[in-house]
């Protein structure tokens, strides 16, 4: 074998294990390249997600200020709305010029109705319920046997709610049941026998 030969072979030999060497780092440097690359997607998958939930939350809390703030802005103008209602009563039962000028007002409170209803907001009725503390404000209590205790005997104000909260709780006349008191009979021991013959 000539000397040339014999020299590049072992060339060859040396250089075979620094390539295998170079290839598994280069091996090792995709592997770890491509973890790191889906690390990163993973995080920015994640931030997407976190980011949407965080502007949909916003959408909602944003939603549910500009609900809350039209129905407290409505509750303001329910007394107001209470009145008209009274005084139409009344007009109904007075002249006829006063008729026809109900009949005005009876258009403008049906265009506050139609307001109400479209923002979600509606009247509800509680005579004859029984009280809840979450729709009615007990204004007077009467004490009767003619009504089921706690019911409602009389509304002095309409409720109104939307289909999240009670916008104004009804102002109402609440009935209790009179209890008989049953008289206590207590036997004297002989101590209050004497005590009560001393002072006789």
């Amino acid at each position: 074998m000539p000397k040339s030969d014999k020299k590049n072979k072992e060339e060859e030999i040396k250089q075979e294990p620094t390539k295998t060497i170079e290839n598994e780092k280069n091996e090792d440097e995709a592997i770890n390249a491509d973890a790191k690359y889906f690390e990163m997607e993973n995080k920015y998958f994640r931030v997407l997600a976190d980011l949407e939930n965080t502007r949909k939350r916003l959408q909602k809390e944003k939603q549910e200020t500009v609900t809350f703030a039209i129905e407290n802005t409505i509750s303001e103008f329910l007394n107001i709305f209470d009145n008209f209602e009274n005084a139409l009563k009344f007009a109904k039962t007075s002249s006829k010029e006063v008729e026809n000028w109900a009949k005005g007002f009876e258009m403008i409170l049906t265009q506050f109705r139609d307001i109400l209803h479209s923002h979600g907001i509606v009247a509800f009725h509680s005579k004859g319920n029984i009280f809840d503390p979450h729709f009615h404000e007990a204004m007077e209590i009467i004490e009767t046997n003619d009504y089921p205790d706690g019911s409602i005997i009389e509304e002095l104000a309409k409720g109104y709610k939307s289909a999240n909260r009670t916008i104004r709780a009804a102002r109402v006349k609440v009935a209790r049941n009179i209890t008989e008191k049953k008289e206590e009979k207590t036997e004297k021991t002989p101590k209050e026998d004497i005590a009560q013959e001393n002072k006789s």
